[in-house]
C-alpha cells in the first residue's frame, strides 16, 4: 500500500490499533495544523489540579506522566481523568533501563522496570511507555559498544522486547523504543525491521530525529533526514523528542552536541510540519537544565510553528 494513500478500510484498522495515518499537508493542514507542546514542569503539583494548572501556566497541551511506577489504582485513575478533562495528553512513561546489559541482574531489574513502566503507561492511557533498546556496555547503560549494532544483539533485543509487550499485553497504549546513534534503532530502516521482527501490534515507534544524526552528511541535510523517518515510519509513532544539535568546527573529527532548541540547526518548521500531519502526536522537550531553558526553547518552537502554519 502506498503509504501516502490509505483506504477507509485501511483508516478504519489504523484508528482500532490506536495508529494515526500518515498524510500529506495538503490533506490535513485544515483539519489539523497543530502540535501538542509537552515538557517538564518545576513546581511538585500535590493534585491532579496542580498538575494541571502547572502544564496550563506553560500553555502546554502535552504532559510527561506525572506519577510512577508505585502510585495507586485511584491516584492513576484521577490524573487519568484530570488529564481528560484538561485535553492534555500524557505522553510517554519512561522506562528509562539496559534490558540487554551483559550484567544479568541488571538486564533483569530493567525487564521489571520495563513491564511495570508499561503497566502505568496502560493504566494512565499513555501514548506509549519508552527506552532505548539498551547497550552491551558494561559500564555505560545506554553507552556505545562494538556489539550493539550486530545481529546477535539485534535478535536479542526482538526477544526482549516481545517478552515486555506479552508480559503486560498492553491494549491502549504503546512499547517504544527510542532511536540511539549507537544502538538499533538508529535508522528508519533499522526500525523497520524490528516493527516487523517484533510483530507485535502494541509495538510503536518513538522519534528523535536529532540522535539519528551521527554524521555531517545528515546534520547538514537533516530536513531531508526528518521527512524520510516520518514517510516510513508516522502510522507508528507515538510520541516525538525536540531537542537541536550543532557540529564542532574546531577539530577535524565530526564532533556533534547537543543544545537547547534554536540554537542548532534542526530544521523545526519540517519537523513540526511532519508531525502536524499526525493526530495527536505529542513533542516533548527535553534535557535542559533550567526553567529558564524551557521556556526559551518553547518561544522558539512556536515561533518556528507560526512561520509554517502550525499552532503549539
Amino acid at each position: 500500500m502506498n503509504r501516502r494513500t490509505f483506504s477507509k478500510k485501511a483508516l478504519q484498522g489504523m484508528a482500532l490499533a490506536g495508529m494515526a495515518p500518515y498524510m500529506p499537508a495538503s490533506a490535513t493542514s485544515q483539519a489539523r495544523s497543530h502540535v501538542r507542546l509537552g515538557g517538564p514542569i518545576y513546581t511538585k503539583p500535590k493534585s491532579p489540579e496542580e498538575w494541571i494548572a502547572a502544564l496550563k501556566s506553560k500553555n502546554f497541551r502535552a504532559a510527561y506522566c506525572p506519577l510512577n511506577t508505585t502510585a495507586g489504582t485511584e491516584e492513576i485513575r484521577a490524573y487519568e481523568n484530570a488529564a481528560k478533562k484538561a485535553d492534555i495528553i500524557i505522553a510517554e512513561v519512561g522506562a528509562w533501563s539496559n534490558p540487554i546489559s551483559p550484567d544479568g541482574n541488571m538486564a533483569q531489574e530493567a525487564f521489571d522496570k520495563c513491564t511495570q513502566s508499561l503497566q502505568l503507561a496502560e493504566a494512565i492511557g499513555a501514548n506509549c511507555c519508552v527506552n532505548i533498546s539498551g547497550s552491551k556496555n558494561p559500564e555505560h547503560w545506554a553507552g556505545p559498544h562494538k556489539d550493539n549494532l550486530t545481529q546477535e544483539t539485534f535478535d536479542q533485543i526482538v526477544e526482549v522486547t516481545r517478552k515486555i509487550i506479552d508480559e503486560v499485553q498492553p491494549r491502549r497504549t504503546f512499547f517504544a523504543l527510542e532511536p540511539m546513534p549507537w544502538a538499533f534503532p538508529d535508522s528508519a530502516d533499522s526500525y523497520l525491521d524490528l516493527i516487523k521482527a517484533i510483530d507485535r501490534k502494541q509495538f510503536g515507534v518513538h522519534m528523535d530525529p536529532m540522535n539519528l544524526i551521527v554524521s555531517p552528511k545528515l546534520f547538514y541535510n537533516n530536513a531531508e533526514l526528518i521527512k524520510e523517518c516520518f514517510q516510513k515510519l508516522g502510522p507508528h509513532i507515538r510520541s516525538c523528542h525536540g531537542k537541536d544539535i550543532v557540529i564542532k568546527e574546531d577539530t577535524y573529527m565530526p564532533q556533534f552536541t547537543e543544545v537547547r532548541p534554536g540554537l542548532g540547526v534542526l530544521d523545526y518548521g519540517i519537523f513540526l510540519t511532519e508531525v502536524s500531519k499526525l493526530k495527536d502526536i505529542p513533542l516533548m522537550m527535553e534535557h535542559l537544565s533550567t526553567e529558564e531553558e524551557y521556556d526559551k526553547a518553547a518561544e522558539y518552537i512556536r515561533a518556528e510553528g507560526k512561520k509554517v502554519g502550525v499552532e503549539l
